[in-house]
């Protein structure tokens, strides 16, 4: 059912600087709808955004029949993310969900009256999103996936199914707002595995030829392909461009290993996902986000393609299939 509000709390969110937004109230006794919006794709997100909608129906919210969900891509440019949130506040949505760190803080500035729930993989207290992870004031919460610090675990587990890899390629993309962090992570990392870094960036579709071509030319034998909402957009092009140059990779979503990645590790993005489902639909049911805590992900998962490594003549060793929480035969 949609969300209604009592009597004293109507007197108050008059009389309140900090006042639940128009938005829901101008939506009461109507079928609430909710912004979504993501710096990716939606057919790379569709897995995703099933489990965004098995969130909503734990609290009983059914798209279609008691909660509209009205969805915006940037297809990786995140140029465009202002542009789809304003759509958004604009339709007047009763809550906001947005994937990625740059479209939350986009909605940050955007409104402080309208509820945004995040799913980001940057830390949400250094980018300012919320004060606390416990007590998140203001109109924001959601989930932290823990994407962007994982660059070293990976570099270390292609390290150990390529061990004779001494010159390993990283790709990233400039404009994603952790590229720096990524970058230090990984020229960190390098000299303790004994291995140099070829890197290579790529923020727009043309980039990828030249990204690989560059690496043949550096002569790297394999690829960490380093976190990014634009490389999700693009997950099977670059598992194919990787295929084609005969390059083991390493990346963030099971997505990358389930096209045809040789592995993945990172965390389960589809129970990010549920979780923002989760928490828009109690806000809809009244919360508010300054009191719902930041969740932290635990779920990490690695996931192991044989049908890729054979393909690639990578022979992947049983402790790391026995560590794998998943093995695509």
């Amino acid at each position: 059912m949609p969300a209604t509000i009592g009597r004293r709390e109507l007197i108050a969110a008059f009389g309140c600087a900090t006042a639940w937004p128009l938005a829901a109230r101008a939506q009461q006794g109507a079928i609430p709808i909710i912004g979504f919006v993501s710096a990716g794709g939606r057919g790379a997100l569709r897995r995703h955004i099933s489990a965004f909608q098995e969130g909503l129906k734990e609290f009983g919210y059914l798209e279609g029949q008691n909660v509209t969900v009205e969805y915006r891509f940037a297809e990786g440019q995140s140029a465009r993310l202002p542009v789809l949130v304003s759509e958004l506040i604009k339709r007047q949505v009763a809550v906001l969900v947005v994937t990625g760190s740059a479209t939350a803080l986009a909605a940050k500035q955007a409104t402080t009256t309208i509820p945004i729930v995040f799913s980001v993989g940057e830390d949400p207290l250094a980018t300012g999103l919320v004060a606390s992870l416990n007590r998140p004031g203001g109109n924001l919460t959601g989930a932290y996936q823990f994407t962007s610090g994982l660059e070293g675990k990976r570099l270390g587990l292609l390290h150990e199914v390529v061990p004779k890899g001494s010159r390993i390629g990283a790709l990233i993309n400039p404009d994603f707002s952790a590229a720096q962090a990524q970058l230090r992570e990984l020229e960190e990392a390098a000299p303790r595995l004994g291995v140099q870094l070829v890197v290579v960036r790529a923020n727009v579709e043309n980039d990828f030829e030249t990204a690989f071509s560059t690496l043949v030319r550096e002569k790297a034998t394999a690829l960490l392909v380093c976190a990014s909402p634009f490389f999700f957009s693009r997950h099977q092009q670059i598992v194919v461009l990787a295929a084609r140059h005969a390059l083991p990779a390493i990346y963030e979503w099971r997505d990358f290993a389930a096209t045809g990645g040789l592995m993945s590790y990172g965390t389960n993005l589809a129970d990010a996902y549920r979780q923002a489902g989760v928490y828009a639909a109690r806000i809809l049911k009244g919360a508010k986000p300054a009191d719902l805590p930041v969740v932290q992900s635990t779920k990490f998962e690695l996931v192991i393609n044989l049908q890729a490594a054979k393909a690639l003549r990578v022979e992947v060793p049983n402790a790391i299939q026995l560590l794998a929480d998943e093995v695509i035969e």
